[in-house]
Formats: C-alpha cells, structure tokens, sequence
C-alpha cells in the first residue's frame, strides 16, 4: 500500500512543483475530496462501481471540481485513481503527498510534547533550536504530557529528542543499574 500512495503521492508533487501550483490549494482539494468520498456512501458507491460507466463517474467528479473550486491537475489525478481503482488509497495518497512537499520546501514536523504550557518566547525558542539542528524549517504542534515531569520531548518523523526531567530519571537509573 505505502508504494502505492508514494509513486501516486511523488507524481503528483512532480505536477505541483512542475506547473508551480499552490501546494496548499492542491492539497487541500484532494484533501476535500478524499473527505468527501469518506463520508459520502452514495458517491463511493458510484466511483468503486465498476457497472457505471466511467464517463458518468467523471461527470460526477466534474460536478464535484466545479461546485468546490478544485484545481484542473486534482481533478486529473482523481480521474486516474477512479480509472484505476485506487480511490481507497486516496488518504493514504494526501499524507504522502503533503510529506513530499513538506520535504521539498525543506520543512520538519516536529511534535512536541511538554510538561505543562509553553509561551510564545519558549516556543520560538525551541523552535529555533529545532531549525538549527535539522537544517530545515520547522512546522511545530504541541500537546501537554505531565509524566514528564519538567522539559520537553521533540519528535521529527522517527526521532526523538528527548529533553524531559523523566528522560533524565530514566538515563540515570540504566547508568546506576549498569
């Protein structure tokens, strides 16, 4: 499945940066779309059906484009996926595509959870921080974990930078036991 969604998600991305499109404006209508089709049992019904022809699926979809301002390149993609009955892998397909783009502008997720909340000047601190380690831009989101105990644990994809008092406790306790 991860193969799937990534040549669909690296393609499409090729198309963005090629035809320099918004990347937020055509994520955010394949994003609709994929919302849409979830939600929606009469519209997967329609495109999954392989007895519909796929001129009316394509009309529908049209109808969809038009009624919600969704670029001509979305439209086109999600016509593939209906013709090669891909549509499930459609999520899948939009986290892909937004990692790739991510990755291309030279962004980092981070995640970043603390022990209580962090203010503004703390945020831009870590923030900056964050930036200077990576060597990339950084797009934070931040949730609160007490157990912590005091500091922070920042995650980028699969790593984990781990600056918390429980952190601490717990390096310490394998260097005594040790």
């Amino acid at each position: 499945m991860a193969s799937v969604a990534s040549t669909y998600a690296r393609a499409f991305a090729d198309v963005v940066f090629d035809k320099h499109l918004d990347a937020a404006q055509a994520t955010g209508g394949l994003r609709s779309i994929a919302t849409l089709f979830n939600e929606s049992v009469d519209l997967r019904r329609v495109w999954e059906n392989p007895a519909v022809p796929a001129d009316q699926k394509r009309k529908l979809l049209d109808a969809i484009v038009l009624r919600d301002g969704i670029l001509r390149p979305v439209r086109n993609l999600i016509a593939v996926l209906i013709d090669h009955h891909r549509l499930p892998f459609l999520p899948r397909i939009v986290e892909q595509l937004e990692k790739e783009i991510d990755q291309r502008l030279g962004f980092a997720e981070a995640q970043i959870s603390s022990a209580r909340d962090l203010d503004a000047s703390e945020k831009r601190a870590l923030e900056t921080q964050i930036a200077k380690t990576t060597g990339k831009k950084v797009r934070a989101s931040y949730g609160l974990d007490p157990s912590l105990l005091g500091g922070a644990v920042v995650r980028i994809g699969s790593t984990i930078y781990d600056g918390s008092v429980k952190g601490q406790l717990e390096k310490m306790k394998e260097a005594i036991s040790s």
